[in-house]
């Protein structure tokens, strides 16, 4: 029955799905150099048709001197200047297409790093996105119509939250709404027949904690667990795969961009390299998403620090660029009494400590005035564990910062989502 309604649905919603997913099957084992043929094949068509249609771009380019004709390979991309989310927002108008479209879908971000981004997805764009999703649940045997649990907010309006349970019902889907034990116990009894879980990484953990704390009863034989929106901490795995009998894997993408890349069963992040070409530059990633004709998205700043791995072969088989890791969220500085600092570094102090045969830490870091910062964890720390925290901060602010460290703590969520860094100083 679900299948049927989920088919009924892609008819109505985006006709142009199925051909797209099968499209991402066929090339999920294609070699690099095919890949990038098709990237650059894809490129020229996206540049040329936002050089027709797209104010924004026309003089973009012109005030470049750079005419479509001119991109002969990957690497003339990076003669285009890039774009800001704020100039999206700004430009909105001049950036969309003026081309007529069968249909548009209406998107729209979540504005948690600022200003919300609208936008209008064309069909192809929109069916992309969710063919790169289906394709990672194909690495896990799973359909987009099985029975699935899902770890994410929900209404408070009436007729809203209504209108949700039964979209939720529609889709075999059922999700929690409160970290009571009953709507836990009832939420356990569902997981029995449930193929997968996604959602909020840190809801999925603290889940998995009450129940192993509280010594409930579960029974799942899940066949993967996906973490959207939201860092997945090392320190989150062992407990999940305890409770659940399963890691936590990885989606990487944004509303405006699309999925970037996908967990293989194999522990690799694998790039969608059909649909987007990333750059990153001093640890910047850039992105452009070669369907996006409606709303062109070209040389993007997505606002992330990440690693990528060009060289490492993956044992699943599958040649796309692997995204080594996603650091952080490039915001507001670390403000010390005398230098500011990348907010990445944090990343760094509770990697180095990993790699030094420490434990792995659930942490947040808030920044209420300069030159001191307050380390927020969650777990209690061997003494051993504390003085090596406390030898990486001075090793990275030397005597430019002071701070306290609270363990046990309970981080503060900024706009519904955690982050690993939080600053309430008001900077110009």
């Amino acid at each position: 029955m679900y299948k049927w309604i989920y088919k009924q649905g892609v008819k109505r919603r985006n006709p142009l799905l199925p051909t797209a997913e099968n499209f991402l099957q066929g090339t999920d084992k294609w070699s690099r150099a095919e890949l990038e043929a098709y990237q650059l094949e894809k490129l020229k068509v996206l540049v040329s048709w936002a050089y027709k249609h797209s104010e924004h771009y026309r003089r973009k380019l012109d005030g470049a001197n750079m005419h479509p004709t001119q991109l002969q390979t990957l690497a003339d991309l990076q003669r285009i200047p890039p774009i800001t989310k704020k100039t999206l927002i700004e430009e909105n108008e001049a950036v969309h297409a003026t081309a007529n479209f069968k249909r548009l879908i209406y998107s729209e971000t979540s504005g948690s790093t600022g200003s919300p981004l609208t936008f209008y997805r064309n069909l192809e764009w929109d069916a992309r996105h969710r063919a790169a999703i289906h394709r990672g649940y194909s690495w896990y045997d799973i359909q987009p119509w099985h029975r699935n649990g899902y770890f994410w907010g929900y209404n408070l309006d009436v007729k809203k939250h209504w209108k949700l349970k039964m979209m939720d019902k529609l889709v075999n889907r059922f999700r929690i709404f409160s970290y009571e034990t009953d709507e836990i116990n009832a939420f356990i009894k569902k997981l029995k027949k449930a193929d997968y879980l996604e959602g909020y990484s840190s809801m999925i953990y603290h889940i998995a904690q009450k129940i192993e704390r509280e010594d409930l009863p579960i029974r799942a034989n899940l066949k993967m667990i996906k973490g959207t929106s939201e860092k997945i901490f090392d320190s989150y795995q062992p407990t999940v795969e305890k409770v659940f009998g399963r890691k936590i894997i990885s989606e990487y993408g944004a509303t405006e961009t699309g999925i970037i890349a996908f967990e293989c069963p194999d522990g690799n992040m694998h790039m969608t390299m059909e649909n987007v070409i990333v750059e990153v530059i001093d640890g910047e990633i850039y992105v452009t998403n070669l369907f996006s004709k409606s709303f062109p998205i070209i040389r993007y700043a997505l606002g992330d620090y990440v690693e990528l791995d060009t060289e490492t072969k993956c044992s699943c088989g599958r040649e796309h660029t692997i995204v080594k890791s996603v650091i952080g969220r490039i915001g507001k500085e670390i403000l010390g009494e005398q230098e500011t600092y990348p907010s990445f570094i944090f990343y760094y102090i509770f990697k180095n400590i990993v790699m030094d045969g420490g434990e792995a830490i659930s942490y947040q870091v808030l920044q209420h005035k300069k030159g001191h910062l307050e380390f927020l964890l969650e777990p209690h720390l061997s003494d051993d564990t504390r003085r090596r925290l406390e030898t990486e901060i001075v090793k990275y602010f030397s005597t430019d910062m002071t701070y306290e460290i609270s363990e046990g703590a309970t981080f503060y969520r900024d706009g519904g989502k955690l982050k690993d860094f939080v600053s309430f100083i008001e900077t110009v």
